[in-house]
């Protein structure tokens, strides 16, 4: 199989136009039609794990962190990132990368933190808004059952943890079909005709607007398909920031920081005062989350569970939540486990490996 049948799996989970604005998803660097030879998962792209790929010949790189955050004007091996660029071209390896658009995923990063604590009952923290769209068309009654399935499999009508949502109203349209038509009902420049028809609304997601146009306009019997395509204010529950969740039962709080540190395999825990008694409602977001504080603190979260606070953003909790910093790679270190889940449901054949390295910048002194 190409390198892009790989990436395209990752993409279906984790479609690229839901990264955040800053941030540089996809394919860094390499052919994507090249035959996939194995593929090296890794948190972050180095010199030393690019070269654990030749030794392994894998000549796939996939990535959470990306190599290329900003524009190269120059590549001379001046630093790591060109380096480890010049080495990867050199050896016709591939290097990808799901970042945000996997952390904003349902099932994504956060989802894999939840897991690893048990937590329950779980939603996204801050679900994203500006990603929904409305789709209105106008389809004969005999006709309807037929638009729906070709809607539905392009990836329409889903609603939170329900899919195949439609909602049809009947009605009575009107059309005259012009000398130069060529008309399912009525005849080329015959009279108007007022045929039953059903209006079908569905849900669409914005990636998958074009797919949902194509597979309306092959489906539809009409010469010219009557639709209108809204975008809509709701909130997709299903995209969007952290995640939120309850444990099966409360832990004290002291207990729970023990179980976080075990759970997580991170060498310390930087953390607020143990204000709260018991555990019960976590929230948590993987990499560098502290943004999200106010929204642990509206939904009334025991605990936030992120990396890479700053000093003074502690003071933030105010008593109200504890403040959990477990570390960045730490918090991310096991979405390479989604990688692999996601290409091994598709491909359960295709070599993959973890990589052998600890690829963490930050090291502790005890």
């Amino acid at each position: 199989m190409q390198i892009k049948d790989i990436l395209s799996e990752i993409e279906k989970f984790a479609p690229l136009p839901y990264q955040e604005k800053y941030d540089n998803c996809g394919l860094q660097t390499g052919d994507a039609s090249r035959e996939a030879t194995g593929a090296l998962l890794t948190l972050d792209v180095t010199e030393a794990v690019v070269d654990e790929a030749i030794a392994q010949n894998l000549n796939l790189v996939i990535a959470h962190h990306p190599l290329i955050f900003s524009g190269l004007k120059s590549l001379t091996g001046r630093n790591y990132v060109e380096r480890t660029l010049l080495k990867a071209i050199r050896n016709d390896i591939a290097i990808y990368a799901a970042h945000t658009n996997l952390d904003n995923m349902q099932q994504g990063v956060n989802h894999k933190i939840a897991e690893r604590l048990g937590l329950q009952h779980t939603k996204v923290l801050v679900p994203a808004g500006d990603n929904l769209y409305k789709l209105y068309t106008y389809v004969p009654e005999d006709a309807a059952a037929g638009v729906l399935d070709a809607l539905f499999a392009a990836g329409a009508g889903h609603i939170g943890a329900y899919s195949e949502c439609s909602f049809g109203v009947k009605g009575r349209g009107s059309f005259r079909p012009s000398k130069q038509s060529n008309p399912v009902i009525g005849t080329a420049g015959g009279p108007r005709e007022t045929p039953e028809e059903i209006k079908v609304e569905v849900i669409v997601p914005r990636h998958l607007r074009g797919a949902v146009l194509a597979a309306l306009k092959q489906q539809h019997p009409y010469e010219e398909v009557a639709y209108e395509l809204v975008r809509l204010e709701n909130e997709n529950q299903t995209i969007g920031a952290g995640m939120i969740g309850t444990l099966a039962q409360p832990m004290p709080a002291g207990e729970f920081l023990h179980f976080l540190k075990t759970q997580m395999k991170t060498a310390c825990i930087r953390h607020t005062g143990l204000h709260v008694p018991a555990i019960s409602k976590v929230a948590v977001c993987g990499g560098s989350g502290s943004f999200l504080l106010p929204d642990a603190l509206r939904q009334q979260a025991d605990i936030f569970i992120t990396g890479d606070f700053k000093y003074h953003q502690f003071f933030d909790a105010e008593g109200r939540i504890i403040i959990a910093d477990i570390g960045h790679y730490e918090s991310e270190q096991f979405t390479i486990e989604i990688f692999s889940e996601i290409i091994k449901k598709k491909f359960p054949n295709f070599a993959l490996l973890f990589t052998k390295l600890n690829t963490n910048p930050v090291n502790y002194f005890f």
